[in-house]
This record gives structure tokens, sequence and C-alpha cells, in this order.
């Protein structure tokens, strides 16, 4: 028989603690945010639809996107016991430089148009992490202020080659000058991809207001209130901003760019130069011979080509040919610490994530971007512990299983 007693009141005391309640409302929700999905769920409450659609959104039927991110869900995991990884090293060399954590952040355009704090936010946080920082061709705040806002840390630039060179040439000179040690050299988009989100919500720059907007944007006026009472959106390479997304894309694109542009890029381009898209092995070995810097496997976030090859899938290939010769990193796709791992001991070097942080951004700004960021890294030193690998140079391709949804046909 148990023995029962009276409750006694100091017990009682002990067991109730009250959590102290938090009245700061931007730093209650993003505490509550646990994942990336938790992040994506609190920006979407908070952004319209047009501009959460931008970012979400992928192209035509979105298979590429589903496809990357499947991928990564795809992953089997094979620990070793009795390994302690009580303190581990996450840090890299990148590069040529220094990283806390195999990550940087990805470019993105428009993206003070998704919050206001935009790439300031980005790069600050990236820098305060110790990652690097992407800024996008088509980014709303210049690489002088991007600069400004991540002083200390290391600033990436994202190049598009556009019809007018001239444009292209000056946006490398200034990178150069600023101090970006990286330049993204982006080869998947000789066109802009059939983005059919932005088509339906008639998204453009700046945004048009139609019923639909308006009836969107009621529940969210602080969106509306950050936009209309902080500077014009301005663009790192276009004269001018009207017109809908895609026709922006196709007038700063140039479906003529070759292998003479990249060799123009390189004589401009003091620093290391990666080259962003690269979608099969040819294409890797190719550019392996040519001896730039790095690759990274990229079908642009799904964004651009929908059936797209998946990059993690090709990941591991690409290792084998090249990865003697070229540091190798990798998008898509990416929504959890656990990816990053995979990639690294399939043999990345980096990873890119863009959504992911973007999704902070707009749950909270700077706030909100940090909290990615420390997501994603709680993640990656949680999966390291449990596989028993102590630092990056640990992990290794036993680690990680790809489990097989789509295997090609016998031709």
């Amino acid at each position: 028989m148990v023995k029962r007693q009276f409750p006694r009141p100091a017990e009682i005391l002990d067991l109730m603690k009250f959590k102290k309640p938090e009245l700061d409302g931007k730093k209650r929700r993003l505490d509550q945010a646990l994942t990336i999905y938790d992040l994506r769920d609190i920006a979407k409450r908070r952004t319209p639809k047009a501009a959460f659609d931008y970012t979400d959104g992928a192209a035509e039927g979105e298979l590429s996107l589903a496809r990357a991110r499947q991928a990564f869900e795809d992953v089997e995991f094979s620990p070793r016991i009795l390994r302690p990884a009580t303190d581990v090293d996450t840090s890299s060399t990148i590069l040529g430089g220094p990283a806390a954590y195999p990550f940087a952040i990805a470019p993105a355009g428009f993206t003070r148009l998704m919050q206001t704090e935009g790439e300031i936010a980005g790069a600050s946080a990236a820098g305060a992490a110790g990652i690097p920082f992407t800024l996008s061709t088509l980014g709303t705040t210049s690489i002088e202020d991007v600069k400004a806002a991540n002083p200390h840390g290391r600033n990436w630039f994202q190049l598009y080659v556009m019809r007018n060179r001239d444009i292209s040439y000056g946006l490398v000179e200034r990178a150069a000058a600023a101090g970006f040690d990286t330049l993204h050299f982006t080869v998947d988009t000789p066109v802009a991809g059939a983005r059919l989100r932005d088509k339906r919500n008639g998204f453009s720059i700046p945004p048009q207001l139609t019923l639909g907007t308006i009836v969107n944007a009621i529940p969210r006026p602080w969106w509306w209130f950050d936009f209309l009472t902080t500077p014009k959106l301005e663009f790192a390479s276009l004269s001018t901003t009207g017109g809908t997304v895609g026709e922006l894309l196709d007038a700063a694109m140039d479906p003529t760019i070759s292998f003479d542009d990249l060799d123009i890029i390189r004589e401009m381009w003091p620093g290391k130069i990666v080259i962003k898209g690269v979608q099969n092995v040819e294409d890797a070995k190719t550019l392996a011979s040519l001896g730039v810097d790095g690759i990274v496997l990229s079908n642009h976030g799904g964004r651009q080509l929908d059936r797209a090859p998946i990059p993690f899938h090709l990941l591991p290939e690409v290792v084998r040919e090249v990865g003697g010769d070229v540091e190798i990193g990798i998008d898509t796709g990416i929504m959890n610490g656990a990816d990053i791992v995979a990639s690294v001991a399939l043999g990345a070097k980096f990873t890119m994530i863009g959504r992911a942080y973007l999704y902070g951004l707009m749950a909270g700004g700077r706030a909100g971007v940090d909290r990615a960021i420390e997501i994603l890294t709680g993640e990656i030193v949680r999966t390291m512990k449990l596989l028993g690998a102590s630092s990056l140079a640990e992990l290794e391709p036993a680690h990680v299983t790809q489990l097989e949804r789509l295997t090609p046909r016998a031709r």
C-alpha cells in the first residue's frame, strides 16, 4: 500500500514555479520559435502575402524546392558510440578566411521589402555570429552600407553579369574597394524563372496597391508603417525600380553570358572567386580545370529551372571528382542544422542559407535573424554531439546515408 499524507504547502509551492512573464512581444514570439519552420509560421502571419510568397515561393510547380528539402529529410545518420563530444568545435577555414560555423548567409534580392532592416540585419547578425554574409546584386542596401554594418566580419558579393556589362564591372570594383573577400559569379540565371506565385500576386517593385493588397495588409499595419517611414528602396545595380520582378530580372540578366565573361571578371577581382549555380559533374570538372577557388552546387533555391538537379544528391559525386581541387559549397533546401552537418559529412566545405534566415528577418528583423542563426547553430552542435563528432574534420561520409526516394530510370 502507498502511504498517504496530507499535502504540505511548502512542497506544493516548491513544485509550482511560475515562469516570469516576458513583456517584450517580439522577444516572446521569437523565443517560442524552436525551429526554422516556426519562424516561417511567424513570418507568414506578419508579412503581406506578396512579399512573403516572393521569399517562400519557387518556380512553376515548385518541384525543385520540394525535392531539395525532401532530400535532406531523407538522410539517415549513423552515430558512433562511446566517443565523447562534450566540447564541439564548429569552426572552419572557408575560402581563405575564418568561419565560426560551416555556413554563410546566401544572397537574396529585394530584402528590405521583406522587412525594413533588410541586409543590414543580415550582415550585422552574420558578423556577430562569425559567419560570412553575401550581398546580392539585387540587394536593397549598398555595398558600402553593408560593409559599415559588418565592418570586421566577412562580406561576400554575388554578381549577375548584366546586359550592360559596365554596371556589373562597376559593382565588382566597388565590392573590391569595400574589402569584400569573395565574389560569387552566378551562372544559373540567363533568364528569370517562372515564379508563378509572384505573377498571381501581381508582385512588383514598388508594390502595386490593389483591393486584395489592401485587404491583406489590414492586419499587418506594422509592415506598411515600416515600409512607408523608412528610406525608399534602392537597388545595388538597377537604375530603375519599376516593373514586375520578372521584368526587372530579365532586364538585368543576359542569356549570352559565357566563359569569356568569367575570364574578364577573374581579371578584375582580387579575391577568391566562386561559381554559383553549378548543377552537374561535368561543369564542376570544367571549372576546377580553370582554377576557380570554389563552386556552389545550387539550383537557385528552386527559383529558376523547375525539375532541376537536387544539389544534395549531386554532392558526393562532385566531391569525388573535384573535391581535392576546389572548395565545394551547397545551398537549396536547408532548413535545419542537421542538413548542414550532413552536407559537411559528405564533403561540402560550406553551406549557404537563404530562406532560413529570411524567415527570421520577416519574423523579427535583426533579432529574428539572430534567432534563426541560434536555432541552426544549436542544431549543428547537438547533431554533432549525437554523432560522436567533436569537430567538423571528424564528420565523414560514413555518418550519412542518402535514402533513395527518386532514382533515375535506366536508359
